[in-house]
């Protein structure tokens, strides 16, 4: 019989793009969601994979639906990556955030002590862990500096796993991954904002895109380099945490510079700056040191910066085209609201 797997948060980017690696080396997977009125499977959808996952409904606040659910799924393998995952709305949301990436982790942790505890664990750890700690790269050494909500939860849930590790026995890991983008990366994240308004301006369809601070800087790796890292800690003999990284860093001025010149545009005359868009409290530097991946795991990024741009750049000016033909697709852009229309308590104080 075949390995079964868990992935909470199978609707989200990394969630998706893992359950079709998982599904291509034979696994049955399974994936919790939350019930919404309207279900966000479209990722599922579009790499063609919806029908052949086994979806759970599942509330993180709840320790019976995470118990029912590995009753259900029976893993041997569980992927933690469900989550409040964008820094922004962590300032708008911090007890929310709290909840559901910092506690959830201890929720499913003692679920799995409880009812699972040969289940090999990963954790969804994150740069944003280093905030600005001036000691650039970062490695599995670095101090911690939260400087977000969503970093101190997940800060929480990084040391949980650690103390489960030991105090239990369990099989649990830390993968702290640095940023990570594709074209299934959510609008909300400034990546895909910046390609998918850069698209519809290409088309006629808006005038211009609004940022924040262009000049912070991340370690910008590809999506589905990414999720092969997470496996890989799980198949290793003793668990260990492992920083997941490009090595180079590239300001958000660099991105949008990339992805204007795959469409042709010029980014001085359609972008404008907004202090509505600048957080409370901004990490301008994160970048990693993989080593100890490179060396103990094997894994090394294939997508470049550039060429990282170039997939995301097409991917959304593929889209709107396709949209302008009145094809129909699974997609998340004709359901999101213009960020000008949202109301923050950043934007009335």
């Amino acid at each position: 019989m075949g390995r079964r797997a868990l992935i909470t948060g199978i609707t989200g980017q990394d969630g998706a793009y893992l359950a079709r690696f998982l599904l291509d080396k034979g696994y049955e997977v399974y994936g919790t969601f939350r019930r919404l009125s309207t279900p966000n499977l479209w990722r599922l959808e579009a790499l063609g994979i919806f029908d052949q996952v086994k979806l759970i409904p599942v509330e993180l606040i709840d320790s019976a639906s995470i118990t029912e659910a590995l009753l259900a799924s029976r893993p041997h393998e569980v992927y933690h990556l469900a989550a409040q995952s964008f820094v922004g709305a962590s300032f708008e949301q911090p007890v929310g955030t709290g909840e559901v990436s910092g506690l959830a982790v201890a929720r499913l942790l003692e679920c799995i002590r409880h009812v699972a505890p040969e289940t090999r664990f990963y954790q969804a750890s994150t740069s944003e862990l280093y905030g600005n700690n001036p000691q650039i790269p970062c490695n599995e050494h670095s101090t911690f500096m939260p400087a977000s909500p969503y970093a101190a939860a997940k800060l929480y849930g990084y040391w949980i796993t650690r103390i489960y590790r030991e105090a239990y026995g369990l099989y649990a890991v830390n993968g702290i991954l640095f940023n990570h983008e594709s074209p299934l990366r959510g609008l909300e994240f400034v990546t895909r904002k910046i390609t998918n308004a850069l698209a519809k301006i290409k088309l006629g369809l808006e005038k211009k895109l609004t940022l924040g601070n262009l000049d912070a800087a991340r370690d910008w790796g590809y999506a589905e380099d990414y999720v092969r890292s997470m496996w890989m800690m799980l198949q290793q003999e003793a668990p260990d945490d492992y920083v997941i990284a490009t090595g180079e860093s590239h300001t958000v001025r660099e991105f949008l510079e990339a992805a204007c010149e795959v469409a042709g545009l010029d980014p001085q005359q359609i972008v404008e700056v907004d202090p509505r868009f600048m957080r409370p409290l901004d990490v301008q530097r994160l970048e990693g040191d993989s080593t100890k991946a490179r060396q103990k795991l094997g894994w090394r990024p294939t997508v470049g910066f550039k060429e990282l741009v170039q997939i995301m750049m097409e991917a959304d000016l593929q889209r709107w085209q396709r949209w302008q033909k009145g094809e129909k697709f699974p997609w998340d852009a004709l359901n999101y609201p213009s960020e000008m229309t949202i109301i923050t308590r950043s934007m009335k104080s």
